[in-house]
């Protein structure tokens, strides 16, 4: 079946009825969560996980999809509004769309914002489905050892990227991996580090686990947290850009749509990455770099358009290998694994209705959002009016039953209970919780491959040195692992040299 045809099939399942509204209800959920600050995709993702169990897997996928990318889109509401970024990936526009907002322009700022996240979404999904096929038939010729090495440099990077500590990330990743190990044997079927406790049997439940950290520790955060919430008072005017506006903002729309996708495609990158690199790149560029930071539609256009088309890029590696390179990511793997979908190259043969249907999905979700965000923004203002102290209740209830649900366990509220307090103590001792996540879901997968590599080569460890693409990857694990202590010597070797030039 050629790609043509794969559209065209994708498009059907996508029009079905039940799919558009689970994608109009992700595309809904998604603004709303970016547009609030302190929620994030992640924590709703993670709340609605047990939801979707009782949901077909495609309409689950295209929910969970819509709140990812649609947050991206509402998150740059608040950010031009209330100078508070509502996701973590619109910090860099409150730079520019919150001075854009005070000049009396804050209509232009949220329309070229809505529009160049439709761009870049768009775009991205174009990108996707023509680089699919081909990268799912190249990852045909990976084996074991390529597929442990592949996991070995994503969990590298995303422990060098997700915090200010490496070591840190990197004692998170092994918890993680040591958390994926708990319950039966791959093998040997023999129960392990389940300490006689008949829940650990099946292992650390994911869902508890990604609740607690990520919706419990939230909660925990925030109520400790006061936002001085200041709204910009006044009619939204003039809300469709001028011409020079658009003059302005083409090439950075086309600059962070390339730049996003491909960012997105990497481990560790993603939207915030994206959204911070394309602020730079067009302050680099501009003919006159002392507009910014005071209202330059360029520095609102690019981000917004990057941070979108980063999670177009991001589904390659989730869904032709198999792999997610971000917490959101590794989310949505979860809930594939969850309902039974094979993940990695054989998605697309044996599961395309999924992958094309998911796919396909996205550009009648990016036309939603376009739709929903613009006249929805006096709606999106007065949410913010409402205390986080009437929400959070609602949240915690959420999620108690929401973990109950599952298999109607008590012991897992407890996981979940503790898990979530172990998020919050993360949080104050600069923790990441992602590295954790990551290396939970692929523990199953990463010890699988090791042994699988191991009897491959009767037991040498030569095997990853051996094979090319295999060597490659450890080889780029290794020197961004050594990377922080050659900067360290370095910046050693330069307060030296520095000290003795004050002696003498």
């Amino acid at each position: 079946m050629g790609i043509l045809e794969s559209v065209l099939a994708g498009f059907s399942v996508a029009l079905q009825p039940n799919n558009l509204f689970f994608c109009f209800a992700g595309c809904l959920l998604g603004t709303f969560v970016g547009v609030l600050p302190g929620i994030g995709p992640v924590a709703t993702m993670s709340l609605l996980l047990p939801l979707t169990f009782n949901i077909n897997p495609v309409s689950s996928i295209i929910m969970l999809a819509g709140i990812y990318y649609g947050a991206q889109y509402g998150g740059s509401t608040t950010s031009i509004l209330v100078n508070m970024p509502g996701e973590s990936s619109s910090v860099v526009t409150c730079l520019e769309g919150y001075q854009m907002a005070r000049q009396g322009r804050a209509g232009p700022a949220l329309a070229i914002s809505a529009i160049g996240s439709f761009i870049g979404g768009t775009v991205s999904v174009i990108g996707l489905m023509i680089l699919a096929p081909p990268l799912a038939k190249m990852a045909l010729s990976f084996g074991p050892p390529e597929y442990f090495s592949l996991m070995t440099l994503g969990i590298i990077v995303v422990t060098f990227l997700s915090g200010k500590s490496m070591v840190k990330s990197l004692m998170m990743a092994c918890i993680g991996i040591f958390l994926g190990s708990v319950g039966m044997d791959l093998i040997s079927a023999r129960p392990r580090f389940t300490l006689g406790i008949a829940l650990l049997e099946d292992g650390v439940g994911l869902v508890p686990v990604i609740m607690g950290l990520f919706g419990v520790a939230e909660v925990l955060s925030n109520l400790e947290e006061t936002l001085d919430v200041s709204i910009l008072t006044g009619k939204i005017k003039n809300l469709w850009p001028t011409r020079d506006d658009f003059r302005r903002s083409t090439m950075p729309i086309a600059r962070g749509t390339v730049l996003g996708f491909f960012l997105g495609i990497l481990p560790g990158g993603g939207a915030v990455l994206s959204s911070f690199f394309s602020y730079a790149l067009e302050k680099r560029l501009s003919k006159s770099p002392e507009r910014f930071g005071h209202g330059a539609i360029e520095g609102v256009a690019g981000p917004e358009t990057a941070n979108n088309a980063a999670t177009g890029g991001a589904f390659i590696p989730l869904f032709i290998l198999g792999l997610p390179f971000n917490v959101v990511t590794a989310i949505l793997l979860g809930a594939m694994i969850i309902h039974g979908v094979r993940t990695g190259p054989m998605l697309l043969s044996t599961d395309p209705s999924l992958f094309w249907g998911v796919v396909s999905s996205m550009y009648f979700g990016n036309i939603m959002l376009l739709v929903l965000n613009l006249p929805l923004i006096g709606i999106w203002v007065n949410l913010l009016k409402i205390p986080y102290s009437i929400f959070f209740p609602i949240i915690l209830n959420f999620c108690l039953v929401g973990v109950f649900s599952i298999n109607l366990n008590t012991g897992e509220i407890y996981v979940m209970l503790f898990f979530g307090l172990v998020g919050y103590l993360m949080r104050k001792f600069q923790y990441e919780p992602a590295p954790l996540i990551l290396s939970m879901i692929l523990g199953p997968l990463y010890e699988n491959a090791l042994r699988q590599s191991m009897i491959i080569s009767n037991g040498s460890y030569k095997i990853f040195i051996n094979r090319p693409i295999s060597a490659s990857l450890m080889g780029i694990a290794a020197l961004i692992l050594i990377f922080p202590y050659f900067s360290r010597i370095a910046s050693w070797r330069r307060r030296a040299i520095e000290a003795s030039d004050k002696m003498d």
